[in-house]
């Protein structure tokens, strides 16, 4: 893939027309939210793996939950 400088990139999208513009800006909301869900399921999969480890503490006690924050 050949690797564009950004103030290039930035002035090839200003000389698009209104819906080439359009539909770019659709495409990167769908990638960020891509690329967003991706990372929530990653951090999933880590605190799974701390679950199991026992890494993990769980409290409904506000006191309690004072003292795991401040450790």
């Amino acid at each position: 893939m050949q690797s564009v400088k950004f103030n290039e990139l930035i002035e090839t999208i200003k000389s698009l027309s209104l819906e080439e513009k359009e539909e770019i800006k659709f495409l990167i909301e769908r990638y960020l939210i891509e690329e967003r869900r991706e990372e929530i399921y990653k951090n999933y999969k880590e605190s799974l793996k701390e679950l199991e480890k026992g890494e993990i503490k769980f409290t409904g006690n506000i006191d309690k939950l004072k003292e795991m924050i401040e450790e």
